[in-house]
């Protein structure tokens, strides 16, 4: 007997240590397994010994073993034979048993018979899909307002659904840039804007046009953003044609709008190519509404602003030649000024300003001028950058010629 003991206990040791590789080899809480095989011989008793009885299955988590009791509710008369015992039966259990109390009887554990074994083991898949089916979740819950990478598997009315490791995602087609072509089997990069759950496991909505793809691209891209040194103010964006940026350093010997561009532009570049060259502006952040609203408004020059705190409205006056500019195409540099500073903003030309524009509700404030990065303006070219003087044409001239002589 005592062998047999000894032999059961090593079962159980073998099942725990099997059911923490499982768990692992899933990424499942041990928990969850064990309330799903809890669950799965609870279902299996009752298509042994009847649907109706109150079974509970308890199993030792740190040695593997198990017990399996019946509950009967103490009552004056009985009604239900399956979920209830008369208090005088209970007292020939236990003198102490009163009215309200369960009774607690372990039952062994037998054969269950196949179907109620197959019925077991089909609850166990159950719970540990569901059980994974939580885990992605949660996992892509805490991945919202992140960018994830994975390969087009298919393609359903021009919507991308992309393997992005335990679960597929949805790229919508409104969700993709102008310039955006993908086939099946391209690497695509993209931000995850929405996780539902779902019946057959969470459904993750991706998005290449969302504002928060291009401030994720700079937190990767700009190891001073992702270390906290510089913080991304706001982001406004029409996605595939121009984007503007707000940063601030929190180190003043650290440029804030230099390091998001990189030396030689390197940064911006990788950034650029990543959103097929849509042309973005970098501005400082300023805490004075009126720098701020004409930062905003790079690459347009800016001559005067008054602004409306309580209203949140801002009166801007341009020089003749920089209005157009300063309305952009469209309207766009306006309107995305306007969406990054969360301010109105009325543009006119020194032409068209009147006294009337400086009311008593506005407040002027001198402008200061801030560094800024526009990918609109083409780099102006070194027009030194090929010339070298005459000793190094001299010695340019003579390369390979003879060498001077040791004195």
């Amino acid at each position: 007997m005592a062998v047999r003991k000894k032999k059961g206990a090593q079962n159980e040791i073998i099942l725990l240590d099997a059911l923490k590789d499982l768990c692992s080899e899933k990424e499942i809480p041990p928990e969850a397994m064990f309330s799903a095989i809890e669950a799965a011989l609870v279902f299996a008793c009752k298509k042994t010994t009847g649907a109706d009885k109150n079974i509970t299955v308890d199993i030792d988590r740190t040695n593997g073993t198990f017990h399996i009791n019946e509950l009967h509710d103490v009552v004056e008369e009985v009604t239900n034979p399956n979920r209830e015992i008369s208090l005088k039966e209970a007292k020939s259990l236990n003198p102490e048993y009163e009215v309200g109390d369960v009774v607690r009887r372990e039952i062994p554990a037998g054969d269950f018979g196949r179907i109620a074994a197959q019925a077991a083991k089909q609850v166990v898949m159950q719970k540990i899909r569901e059980a994974e089916r939580i885990v992605v979740y949660d996992e892509f819950t805490d991945r919202a307002n992140d960018v994830v990478s994975g390969n087009v598997v298919r393609i359903e009315d021009g919507n991308l659904v992309i393997d992005i490791g335990k679960t597929e995602a949805v790229l919508m087609s409104t969700e993709l840039m102008p310039q955006d072509i993908f086939n099946v089997g391209d690497r695509v990069k993209a931000y995850v804007a929405e996780v539902h759950r779902a019946g057959k496991g969470p459904q993750v909505y991706l998005s290449r046009t969302h504002p928060g793809f291009l401030r994720c691209l700079f937190e990767m891209e700009v190891p001073e953003i992702h270390d906290g040194i510089i913080q991304i103010k706001s982001v406004a964006r029409e996605a595939g044609a121009r984007a503007k940026i707000a940063v601030v350093s929190k180190d003043e010997n650290i440029d804030a709008v230099g390091s998001c561009v990189g030396q030689h532009g390197i940064r911006i570049q990788a950034i650029n190519k990543e959103l097929g060259d849509e042309k973005i502006d970098i501005i400082q952040w300023d805490p004075e509404p009126a720098n701020y609203i004409a930062n905003a408004l790079s690459p347009s020059k800016v001559s005067k602003v008054a602004v409306n705190d309580l209203d949140r409205i801002s009166r801007v006056i341009v020089p003749n030649n920089q209005l157009s500019l300063a309305i952009g195409k469209e309207g766009q540099n306006a309107r995305l000024a306007a969406r990054l500073t969360g301010w109105k903003i009325d543009i006119k030309s020194q032409a068209q300003a009147t006294d009337d524009l400086w009311d008593s509700d506005f407040r002027p404030v001198d402008i200061k001028a801030t560094k800024f990065f526009s990918s609109l303006l083409k780099p102006t070219k070194n027009k030194n950058k090929n010339k070298f003087n005459k000793k190094n044409k001299f010695r340019n001239k003579n390369k390979g010629g003879n060498k001077p002589q040791n004195g």
